[in-house]
């Protein structure tokens, strides 16, 4: 389909079709892009979910209407929570009820905790707000030093940008042990097979449980708190670098106070004085100003102004 020049004035589209063995059908087919409301409403989900992650349909429904004033079923809320990828961690009926048609993994960290670099790692993922759409966003993090291994965007969930970010860990390190939720990507083949193949201990978060992946969800809190609801990104290319300045500076220049506010850098790599990098960009360096009175994030106190 890449291949396809849909505007080419000198071959026409089922000229083109025919040379590649495509089927015409679906080649006039034109996404359509989400409603405003839509959006408006995702975003809203995202807010109350990243604040109040026990939270679910039922809550968020109530939010919505008493709140925001948005006429919505607790359906249709679902539904969005679906396409985001989200829900309540509290208990659900039936949770001892699996489907033996994917692999689940024990929760391997009750009484375990994270030791030294690579000892434990965790992988999320999680919606990411943008000015007219939405992208999701996978990272992988150690536990020990909170260090970002790796991380991907893309506009849809589907598997590719998983197996990006898991191939590109596994080529800076292997850790002993795993962690993820028990999402479809994390019971897939195709990524199960990579931490089989590398020797790794697969651990997995009780179903809707995302306290068991509380690293990994205080990593969304923060990135969300200090850069996507600040920065407010409008396109995907804008987002990517966006979030790859942020991801320096979070792993290199960002105190942490549970790490005697050392750096993840300086724990993950073992060195006490600060890592030899370029300066920060004076985008990221300057504090980022919002109009006077106007609340950035919910139930958030105003921006500076």
């Amino acid at each position: 389909m890449t291949l396809l020049e849909r505007d080419s004035n000198e071959v026409p589209l089922k000229a083109q079709a025919d040379l590649l063995s495509l089927n015409r059908s679906g080649l006039y087919y034109r996404p359509v892009a989400p409603s405003a409301e839509e959006i408006a409403i995702k975003h809203w989900i995202d807010e109350i979910y990243t604040r109040y992650p026990f939270y679910g349909s039922r809550r968020i429904t109530a939010v919505l209407r008493l709140e925001m004033k948005i006429e919505i079923n607790r359906k249709a809320v679902q539904g969005h929570m679906r396409e985001m990828g989200i829900a309540g961690i509290c208990p659900g009926p039936n949770l001892s009820k699996r489907n033996l048609s994917y692999r689940v993994y024990p929760y391997l960290l009750r009484h375990v905790a994270a030791s030294y670099p690579n000892h434990v790692w965790g992988i999320d993922v999680t919606y990411v707000r943008l000015n007219g759409g939405w992208m999701y966003l996978v990272a992988i993090l150690d536990w020990f030093s909170r260090y970002v291994i790796s991380w991907e965007l893309d506009q849809t969930l589907e598997m590719p940008f998983i197996v990006s970010a898991v191939d590109r860990a596994l080529a800076r390190a292997t850790p002993v042990i795993w962690n993820s939720d028990q999402g479809s990507h994390f019971t897939s083949s195709q990524y199960l097979d990579r931490l089989l193949a590398a020797n790794v201990q697969i651990s997995m978060d009780g179903k809707q449980r995302a306290i068991d992946n509380i690293f990994t969800e205080r990593l969304w809190r923060t990135v969300k708190y200090e850069d996507i609801y600040l920065r407010g990104y409008d396109s995907p290319k804008e987002t990517r670098q966006g979030l790859t300045r942020y991801f320096g500076f979070y792993n290199d220049e960002r105190p942490h106070q549970s790490l005697d506010y050392r750096t993840p850098a300086q724990v993950y790599f073992g060195q006490e004085e600060r890592r030899t990098q370029a300066p920060l960009s004076q985008e990221l360096a300057s504090p980022i100003l919002c109009p006077e009175g106007r609340q950035c994030t919910l139930n958030m106190a105003p921006c500076v102004s």
